[in-house]
């Protein structure tokens, strides 16, 4: 059964310092978890930690999709996958050009977004979780798993509002 809430809060371009997304990560990450976040900026949340720009406090500097591809080399597997891309065309080129690359046409389609969503599911065990955070309640898609959660943040405004999903990776069969 999907759990569904609504919260306000201002907006803040670190996703996990708004008070009720950082309560929504706070449910699902347990002390000694294995959590990694390939967009972290400067967050603490996850344990392996990757941001593109260099001047973040984030373990690894690369494009999420060769840290993602890294950690599945290494066969890494996580408790938690926190899923926090840049959210449109004009945040990806703005997080590129902080960190001193030119975005391509590439890198601001659609196909930006089914790199990740090919690279995460293999990482997570079995009953672990993805926390997806955008304008959009796509995140894994239907065959990754359960919905546990959805938790939307209005911003007011013109703002657009943050959805959170919390969503449990099938068990094999």
């Amino acid at each position: 059964m999907t759990i569904y809430n609504s919260e306000w809060a201002m907006p803040n371009h670190n996703t996990y310092d708004i008070k009720p997304i950082n309560e929504f990560i706070n449910r699902y990450i347990k002390e000694g978890d294995i959590v990694i976040d390939p967009f972290a900026r400067n967050s603490t949340k996850g344990t392996i930690t990757n941001d593109l720009n260099p001047d973040t406090s984030a373990m690894y500097h690369e494009k999420a999709d060769v840290f993602l591809q890294m950690m599945n080399d290494k066969e890494v597997r996580a408790d938690v996958v926190l899923y926090d891309p840049p959210y449109s065309p004009r945040q990806i080129t703005e997080c590129y050009s902080a960190a001193g690359i030119k975005a391509t046409q590439q890198d601001t389609q659609s196909s930006f977004y089914t790199k990740f969503k090919n690279l995460i599911p293999p990482l997570v065990k079995e009953g672990g979780l993805v926390l997806s955070f955008g304008w959009n309640s796509s995140c894994m898609g239907k065959k990754f798993g359960e919905y546990e959660e959805i938790l939307l943040v209005g911003h007011g405004g013109a703002h657009n509002d943050t959805i959170c999903v919390a969503q449990r990776k099938f068990y094999e069969q």
